[in-house]
């Protein structure tokens, strides 16, 4: 939330005025001078926190609705609310407060990673969707204990200063992520300070749940991957799976909470009562390898093709 002091920028204001003799008779018209002047006008407000729903205290968009008592309210809460003022019940979600709405949208504050580097501005609120998108977004160290945040390429040159016992992969190759359950995180750096891959399980009663991270901000073109994980028991090759994504998730910041999501599920069943994980991965560029397979592919469906044909009589064909 933004307290601190913001310029309202306000478009700039045209006015005309007429200028006649003093003191004569002169007609309209006859000596009447025009003058239009542009006037740029700012003003400066200390609490964003004005601009915000007074209901879900999210930024104010376009349309704002107001009860006839004044109170105002963002659409989706006057839909939330079945269109009942919560401030004295009266209607809400008819009459739109065009005021606020201009008011809302002339405000422009800074990226939140403006001390970082970054320079865009934006409309009150929509600086929130960029943030998740910016190149200057801070990323966290994964090492226990450590407190480094910077800017992803300043946190691979970091890690790999920082970290004693480092681990590789390489784009394209399978590569051993053997790690205990009790270390709950295994990071695989690309070479020599390149991008960061962490591996993560999280023990449950049921079993053991493993994600796969890429540690940087969703920026188009940054540390793009794809991966597959496979996991082995030591019962055998009756005992496997495997899991991967299209596009490996990226985070700014290791995260130990069970997921919900995008993860591959090893039960206990499959340990055979072992406290770590025998597991492959392969880490691949998005884009890399894909022409490979669609040839691969191509050539499985001529294949089937010509098989079929063999299988028909000539005398059909």
């Amino acid at each position: 939330m933004w307290n601190a002091e913001q310029v309202i920028t306000g478009g700039a204001s045209s006015s005309s005025y007429s200028v006649f003799g003093e003191g004569t008779d002169t007609e309209a018209g006859d000596d009447e001078v025009t003058v239009t002047e542009e006037e740029v006008r700012s003003g400066t407000l200390f609490e964003l926190d004005l601009l915000d729903c007074p209901v879900c205290c999210h930024a104010l968009t376009r349309p704002v609705f107001q009860c006839d008592n004044g109170h105002i309210a963002c659409s989706s809460c006057c839909t939330n609310l079945r269109s009942k003022c919560p401030s004295c019940t009266l209607p809400i979600g008819v009459y739109r407060n065009r005021m606020m709405e201009r008011v809302v949208e002339a405000v422009i504050v800074p990226c939140p990673n403006a001390k970082h580097g970054c320079t865009e501005m934006f409309s009150y609120g929509k600086e929130l969707v960029h943030e998740k998108e910016c190149s200057f977004a801070l990323c966290y160290c994964p090492k226990r204990g450590c407190n480094y945040a910077g800017l992803c390429k300043d946190l691979y040159r970091h890690y790999y200063n920082c970290s004693s016992a480092r681990e590789y992969f390489r784009c394209g190759y399978n590569v051993q992520a053997w790690m205990h359950i009790r270390d709950k995180i295994l990071v695989l750096q690309e070479g020599r300070e390149g991008p960061l891959v962490a591996i993560q399980c999280f023990e449950e009663e049921q079993g053991v749940y493993v994600t796969v991270n890429c540690i940087a901000p969703c920026v188009p073109g940054v540390s793009e991957f794809s991966f597959q994980l496979s996991y082995s028991s030591y019962g055998g090759a009756d005992k496997t799976m495997s899991f991967g994504l299209g596009e490996m998730n990226r985070i700014q910041r290791v995260c130990f909470q069970t997921p919900d999501k995008d993860f591959m599920f090893v039960p206990h069943y499959f340990l055979d009562g072992r406290t770590s994980l025998k597991m492959n991965i392969c880490v691949r560029r998005r884009g890399e390898g894909e022409g490979e397979e669609e040839e691969e592919e191509e050539s499985k469906k001529k294949r089937k093709h010509d098989d079929v044909l063999d299988d028909v009589p000539r005398s059909t064909r």
